[in-house]
């Protein structure tokens, strides 16, 4: 089995029986999605929520929005079915306190709102997420199975 490491603002796929994996979402977003047939996995590791607020975006992968197109597009390409796709999500930390009602604050709330509303508007179903809350996660999909696993310093792994 092989580890495949995803960078921030980065994404790839895996077919079963490797494991893809990201560190230190904190405000970001891990998306995973995964095709229970044809065991082939993708992760995302998502920074900002839209890729129309900014200029010279040619980092597709760090926004919700293009970066979840680019990872169904590899997907399909690698031999997975666009209907059977399902979703996972976590991340989307409030890492700073920000007084007022900051949009910098609130990014990774923004974030994890921006990745539903694309899995949504592609028709790829939400099987779990574990976003909010103050603390970073590192994120693990294993291929094989279809868990992903969550980790968190001083917090017990979570597998959804």
């Amino acid at each position: 089995m092989a580890t495949i490491k995803v960078g921030m603002a980065d994404l790839n796929i895996c077919k079963s029986p490797d494991m893809i994996t990201t560190l230190g979402l904190g405000s970001c977003i891990g998306i995973a999605l995964y095709d229970p047939v044809t065991k082939i996995g993708g992760l995302a590791h998502i920074m900002l929520p839209d890729s129309t607020q900014m200029r010279n975006n040619t980092n597709i992968a760090k926004f919700a929005d293009t970066g979840i197109e680019e990872l169904v597009k590899r997907m399909i390409a690698a031999g997975a079915s666009k209907s059977r796709l399902v979703a996972k999500i976590a991340g989307g930390a409030k890492m700073f306190e920000v007084s007022g009602l900051s949009a910098i604050g609130n990014v990774g709330e923004r974030n994890a709102l921006a990745s539903k509303a694309k899995l949504k508007q592609m028709g790829i179903p939400l099987k779990a997420e574990d976003t909010g809350l103050n603390y970073g996660r590192t994120v693990e999909l294993y291929t094989e199975t279809g868990e992903f696993r969550i980790k968190s310093v001083g917090k017990t792994v979570k597998t959804i």
